[in-house]
């Protein structure tokens, strides 16, 4: 079934801005719903080639290259994906002439009538949705995984409408989506049954003019919560903790530093080595730190909180000790690539922020050949600094931010510049010793020299294959 909120789009003419994944996936669902849809995007034709032999241009108008704004003139509805700003000038206008302006993540939620399980945060996002969707998954439930991660959640609203026509039952058990904050601008009833802030750190200081504005937009993943919902929070997080005392919803927390506060409903704690959760009631024991197969002290927090999310939507034990045993991690997330002469070559592409690689620097005990860099987001990169000079043995600088970084650790002198990921590849497997991590972690957008952090990992993985 879907959603007894969703808008009546028949005949409706709605605009989706941005022609990436969620925005192809909104336009098909807007014409599944009838509504008489426009796709625009401010790059060319040409540039768009492979994006529009996905929709049928005989059912669907667009509007791309220098012009495009053009389609928001006429529109009754607009949804935007997340790389569009919210606040350009030309969706200002569109608000002045009281049209709504929506995103994918708004549109595809009043499709779905079943519980939204919604997690945000700087770092671990991820993770920890593959996590929870493989702990409902192995205790027998039926869980889309995506969002912001992977399949835009369009695509699940697509199969809630085509079974809903035909009379059968929702496809899914539980929507296990991960939210950007760009997301989040524009929200207006999406409502998850659980949400989680799991960190907030500087990110997207290209897009937020302070960092107050980011946890906001953050901030809004709890807004249409009520009081038999959850609110999840890092405790141990100096700019999310204190946000759960103006939430509506049962407040949980996680915590890897001490006991759960008296202000909290239940949560879940490290006790010594113990991973302990009292989310459902009672003190139960859900493994040993030592059992976790990710590594690395911020994945125990991801594993804190997926076991939370689990055990609230009736996941056993059991299932969430086996997912916990066996789940190796994410592709560009702390990837172990290849062992070559006893130098084990990491790839954490993911990695686009100063926390991030500050995470996978106090991941990895052997001396580190970093390889770092591309597009700057605004981060701080003096707080790189400190862990640079203790744990790596030599910096390798690629891309855009190579003099800003090089610049924010002036007492290091053991830094090399590569013009490419494969020069730099190549000065790791020279250089790097028996015992010693090649790591491209790059606290940096990769935007600059690849088409994301997954084509970046994945050209990092193929050179590294390809080495002697």
């Amino acid at each position: 079934m879907v959603s007894e909120d969703v808008m009546d789009l028949a005949g409706t003419k709605v605009t989706v801005v941005g022609l990436a994944r969620s925005g192809v996936a909104a336009a098909k669902l807007l014409q599944q719903a009838g509504a008489r849809v426009t796709v625009a995007d401010r790059k060319e034709r040409g540039e768009l080639t492979s994006v529009l032999e996905r929709l049928d241009e005989s059912k669907i108008n667009v509007t791309v290259g220098s012009g495009y704004e053009s389609a928001l003139e006429v529109a009754d509805l607009v949804v935007i994906s997340p790389g569009v700003p919210y606040r350009m000038e030309a969706l200002e206008r569109v608000r002045r002439r009281g049209v709504k302006v929506i995103s994918e993540l708004e549109l595809a939620a009043r499709f779905m009538s079943v519980p939204i399980l919604a997690v945000t945060g700087t770092n671990g996002k991820s993770t920890t949705v593959t996590l929870i969707g493989k702990m409902l998954q192995e205790s027998g439930k039926r869980a889309f995984v995506g969002g912001n991660l992977g399949t835009a959640l369009s695509e699940a609203a697509q199969q809630a409408l085509d079974a809903s026509k035909q009379g059968r039952p929702a496809p899914y058990d539980y929507l296990v989506v991960e939210v950007s904050s760009f997301q989040l601008e524009t929200v207006e009833q999406f409502h998850p049954w659980i949400a989680s802030i799991l960190n907030v750190t500087v990110d997207h200081q290209d897009r937020y003019d302070s960092i107050e504005e980011y946890v906001a937009a953050k901030s809004r993943i709890f807004e249409n919560q009520g009081p038999s919902d959850y609110a999840f929070f890092n405790l141990d997080d100096p700019r999310v903790a204190p946000l759960r005392r103006t939430v509506k919803a049962r407040t949980l927390g996680f915590t890897r530093t001490g006991m759960l506060p008296s202000d909290v409903s239940g949560g879940t704690y490290l006790d010594g080595d113990r991973i302990v959760t009292t989310a459902a009631g009672r003190a139960q024991e859900i493994c040993r730190r030592a059992d976790i197969r990710i590594i690395g002290h911020h994945n125990v927090e991801n594993a804190m909180a997926a076991a939370t999310y689990a055990l609230l939507s009736g996941c056993s034990l059991e299932a969430i000790r086996r997912v916990l045993q066996t789940f190796p991690g994410l592709e560009h997330a702390l990837e172990i690539v290849r062992e070559r002469k006893g130098v084990r070559f990491v790839n954490d592409s993911k990695g686009t922020n100063v926390d991030a690689t500050l995470k996978a620097l106090e991941s990895i005990e052997q001396p580190i050949w970093l390889i770092a860099g591309g597009r700057d987001k605004g981060g701080d990169f003096s707080r790189l600094a400190a862990a640079i000079t203790r744990r790596v043995k030599r910096l390798i600088l690629i891309g855009e931010a190579a003099p800003l970084i090089a610049a924010a650790v002036p007492g290091f002198s053991a830094i090399s510049r590569a013009g490419t990921l494969r020069d730099a590849v190549q000065i790791g497997a020279d250089g790097a010793a028996s015992g010693e991590v090649v790591l491209l972690s790059p606290a940096c957008a990769s935007f600059d020299m690849f088409a994301d952090y997954q084509d970046r990992g994945r050209q990092f993985k193929a050179l590294v294959n390809e080495l002697s």
